[in-house]
């Protein structure tokens, strides 16, 4: 792993968490936002440090976070590389007393990953990676193992899903592939951590044919990316990240890029679309 900012926006991670941590399970006060998505102030906090953190990095790099995406892009289009940052993912899970919630930070140029950070601020892991650097999980504890995409079932099939969000083609989908498959496992989990459960082999694929923003995907699209995945449109192109009006993704396929069932799989997605 040898991108030089790497290091120090693991730090920046962890020291977000730990700036989320004294608001856990502590009855934080939640207020909505314009778009009905809740925010508290373990969001806010984290996203003041990381904005702080990232800019005495290096200030010729701009910051788009989740609490501050109202950037006309008129400005945005002229960035070819940018910080992309959610201070708190699953704030729902963190404001219902669950582990399931990350921090992410991903380093983006013209318009594609270069590497990102996921972290748990509940146990103090972190998974980094990008693509052509592989991907690691890091302990509180300072431990460190590289991860890895599996290539074939360990047994049945395993899709890891959200807890809260799925669609009527998303069903559909998941029937064509036990229509391949036979009986499929399914592995909710909330957040990024979707992404990390895949990059570390626990699991085949991760459809998503509902809602995400940029800053959901980007860090995790990282790690998955360093660990041989790759994340896919339902046109089977890649998931990319340029400036443009909207910050909502498209439906997306997470997946191994090796996987011999990867051409099955768009076929089914190509359907839906």
């Amino acid at each position: 792993m040898n991108h030089p900012l790497i290091p120090a926006v693991l730090d920046l991670v962890r020291q977000a968490g730990a700036a989320i941590l004294p608001h856990w399970r502590a009855g934080v006060t939640v207020t909505e936002k314009a778009d009905a998505s809740p925010v508290t102030a373990a969001d806010l906090a984290a996203h003041h440090l990381l904005v702080d953190g990232l800019r005495a990095l290096d200030a010729s790099i701009p910051v788009l976070s989740e609490e501050a995406a109202d950037i006309p892009l008129s400005e945005r289009g002229g960035w070819e590389r940018w910080w992309l940052v959610d201070p708190l993912d699953g704030t729902k899970e963190f404001i219902a007393g669950s582990e399931e919630f990350t921090v992410n930070v991903a380093l983006i140029e013209r318009g594609r990953v270069v590497f990102g950070v996921v972290g748990l601020p509940a146990n103090g892991r972190c998974y980094y990676g990008g693509a052509g650097l592989g991907a690691r999980r890091a302990e509180a504890d300072g431990t460190e193992q590289a991860i890895g995409v599996r290539l074939a079932p360990a047994e049945a099939f395993t899709l890891v899903a959200s807890r809260r969000h799925s669609s009527p083609a998303q069903e559909r989908l998941l029937a064509g592939l036990g229509e391949r498959f036979g009986d499929l496992q399914l592995l909710s989990v909330g957040s990024s951590l979707k992404f990390c459960q895949l990059a570390e082999g626990l699991a085949d694929c991760y459809p998503r044919l509902a809602p995400t923003s940029q800053w959901d995907t980007a860090a995790a699209q990282g790690v998955l990316e360093g660990a041989g995945g790759e994340v896919l449109t339902l046109k089977g192109e890649a998931l990319t990240y340029e400036a443009r009006e909207s910050l909502l993704n498209p439906s997306f396929l997470a997946l191994p890029a090796a996987a011999e069932w990867r051409a099955e799989l768009i076929q089914l997605a190509r359907a839906l679309d």
